[in-house]
């Protein structure tokens, strides 16, 4: 197989679509993950480490008794339920040493499923309990990407998220505080947490900073909310890509305005199980908006949460969803062209990615 002149994975040749499709050829492919929390993503034993080294009470203490308590990798009974979740796995993210660590490991795990370019969104004023600045957050966390980027080689940033559930005043604070790390490993800026009665548009002074700096962002929407929620997030607050939007599909002007100006989604399919925004994998809208001409990508969301990886979110793709080799690539490749890098970057890290796919499937 060549690499086209066009920057584009060509279609494999027809020995190649009937190829067996294996987690480890997956694993092999080069992948992105831009919709990935870091709060949902620490290793199940870090959990119980950090609270042990500082002294926080956890409502278990082994591996397997705190998978149960968090619910990892099971449905819940909507996105609040959910969301409980992150109250055990924030408790031990208070301090720097912890940040920098739970961000170094969640990049070298994704290093070693060949991610190449990882997108880390948190919200810093939610890890200020013990009086952190929210300087010292930021910049821990990045330094623990820039470790693991110095040992693995995985490429990284972080997307500094807004919360709907807090205050519009708070989500103005932390857009300029992306806007102050701009140029320094944050990336864009984001507005996460309960979506139901939170509406978008409440938080426009942040979007509308964010965008007058020329930053990146995208937002949480319909997910738990209609199509409502989309509309907003893109004509109130200008997001660049879409967190979920699983309800997109509900309204058919608004979808095809998506399509038409290659807004991209960003997929979570487990995510969306466990918080019931689908029913089953075979309720997700992947395989609808990727005939339709969307630019889906496939990610994590929450790594320990929901217990999943990008090598098994594409498993599961091509296991329920039907997924061959050719929609894989397309997705794989739809990621790294809705990278938050600039152009030329993510031209050429477009590029790298072809040629290795190309090497990978022969």
């Amino acid at each position: 197989m060549s690499l086209p002149e066009n920057n584009q994975v060509a279609p494999p040749p027809a020995r190649e679509r009937t190829r067996k499709i294996d987690p480890e050829l997956l694993r092999r492919l080069p992948k992105t993950d831009l919709h990935c929390h870091l709060d949902g993503s620490l290793r199940l034993t870090t959990v119980l480490e950090e609270a042990e080294r500082q002294g926080v009470k956890l409502p278990a203490d082994t591996p397997e008794e705190l998978a149960k308590a968090i619910h990892m990798g099971e449905t819940c009974d909507d996105l609040v339920d959910y969301l409980k979740a992150f109250e055990v796995t924030l408790s031990v993210l208070q301090d720097a040493q912890a940040l920098e660590r739970a961000a170094y490991e969640l990049a070298i795990d994704c290093a070693s499923e060949n991610i190449r370019w990882l997108e880390v969104r948190y919200a810093p004023i939610l890890h200020r309990t013990k009086g952190l600045r929210l300087t010292t957050i930021v910049e821990a966390v990045l330094s623990g990407l820039k470790r693991a980027e110095r040992e693995s080689g995985i490429r990284s940033g972080v997307i500094v998220c807004g919360m709907r559930n807090i205050s519009p005043e708070t989500s103005l604070g932390l857009a300029e505080l992306a806007v102050a790390y701009k140029n320094q490993g944050v990336i864009g800026f984001d507005l996460a947490g309960a979506e139901y009665n939170y509406p978008a548009k409440d938080h426009l002074a942040a979007f509308q900073l964010i965008r007058n700096n020329n930053v990146n962002c995208t937002a949480h929407a319909g997910e738990a909310y209609g199509p409502e929620s989309v509309h907003q997030a893109i004509h109130y607050c200008g997001a660049h890509r879409i967190g979920h939007g699983t309800r997109l599909r509900e309204d058919g002007d608004l979808l095809n305005y998506v399509a038409d100006h290659r807004i991209p989604i960003e997929a979570c399919l487990l995510s969306n199980v466990q918080t019931r925004a689908v029913p089953s994998l075979k309720d997700h809208p992947l395989v609808f908006y990727l005939d339709y001409g969307i630019r889906v990508t496939v990610n994590t969301d929450n790594r320990l949460v929901t217990d999943t990886t990008c090598t098994k979110e594409l498993m599961l793709a091509h296991e329920h969803l039907g997924l061959d080799l050719d929609d894989i690539i397309r997705v794989i490749m739809a990621g790294f062209k809705s990278a938050f890098l600039p152009f030329h970057e993510r031209k050429a890290l477009l590029r790298k990615a072809a040629q290795e796919i190309v090497d990978v499937c022969g």
